[in-house]
């Protein structure tokens, strides 16, 4: 577990995009179709959770086992990038030793050019198990085709980027799929002499407006939990109106939570492996602190 301690939280600038949050099971939809809070969640939530609609659910179950409260507040949205169509005719006309994905999404956004190209033979390395849960399904219906081949030690890119073995060719070409948005820790590759090719099929859209009894409960909540660099700057985004907030963030993983470091936040908990498990038990870390500074005595 890490946890730090350092500035306080900067000012953003205003948001782009759309989307609208629900708290976890407590939604009833308004004018428009907007959805609202309907009543205050009773306990009041414990933990804002930050994913893009539809993918909290197992974090949520997680939590509630442990009786914590959860409200969902959607932070980003997946879009096409600029090269979503240029993926399946680069799988149909060029072949190559690896490919590599690095996110549930991005595996998602492959899978679908790859069935487009027609469903290619091919060997892939994942960063992540949740990553690797995506291909399951398929390497099982059609194992001779795609082959998950390997993940690094660690779930980082910059990991991946060290260990992926190369055979005796003289060129190892790797294809890397990626957000738009995603750092360039895979192309070091290229320093161990592989040919990267990067695609851009896919880019993350920040949250515009929230209906506001939503984002007061959200600022409220004593833990953040975020699973990117994106829905991080998201939340800063929209909380850059609200006056002192110091609460805790909860990170998925270690480039998520160093980028909240960086960003200046004062309380960063992140697990040293990423992944489900280690994310829950952040969260419990963060909300033990809290707990334990609210009861004690005052000077």
């Amino acid at each position: 577990m890490a946890f730090s301690s350092s500035l306080a939280l900067p000012s953003p600038s205003p948001p782009s995009g759309t989307f609208r949050a629900r708290p976890a099971g407590r939604i009833r939809t308004g004018a428009a179709g907007r959805f609202q809070a309907c009543s205050l969640p009773s306990p009041p939530p414990d933990v804002v959770v930050t994913r893009e609609r539809g993918k909290s659910a197992k974090l949520i179950a997680a939590l509630e086992k442990h009786n914590i409260q959860s409200l969902e507040l959607p932070l980003i949205e997946h879009v096409d990038g600029p090269d979503t169509d240029r993926l399946p005719d680069v799988l149909r006309n060029d072949k190559f030793d690896w490919i590599i994905i690095t996110s549930p999404e991005a595996a998602a956004v492959f899978l679908k050019g790859w069935m487009a190209a027609g469903s290619p033979k091919v060997r892939v390395a994942v960063v992540g198990a949740g990553t690797a849960r995506v291909f399951d399904e398929v390497s099982q219906l059609d194992h001779q085709s795609l082959e998950v081949a390997f993940s690094p030690s660690k779930a980082m890119g910059k990991i991946l980027a060290s260990e992926l073995p190369r055979g005796s060719e003289s060129t190892c070409k790797v294809l890397y799929p990626a957000s738009a948005k995603a750092s360039h820790e895979i192309q070091g590759l290229s320093d161990r002499g592989f040919y990267v090719t990067r695609l851009n099929t896919y880019t993350t859209v920040p949250v515009e407006d929230v209906e506001p009894l939503t984002l007061k409960l959200a600022i409220s909540a004593p833990v953040v939990a975020v699973a990117s660099p994106s829905a991080l700057k998201a939340w800063l985004k929209l909380i850059s109106k609200a006056n002192n907030w110091d609460n805790s963030i909860a990170c998925i993983g270690e480039t998520t939570g160093s980028a909240a470091k960086k960003l200046g936040l004062k309380s960063v908990y992140y697990p040293t492996t990423p992944g489900l498990e280690g994310w829950v038990e952040s969260i419990l870390e963060a909300l033990r602190v809290h707990r334990q500074l609210k009861e004690a005595p005052k000077c």
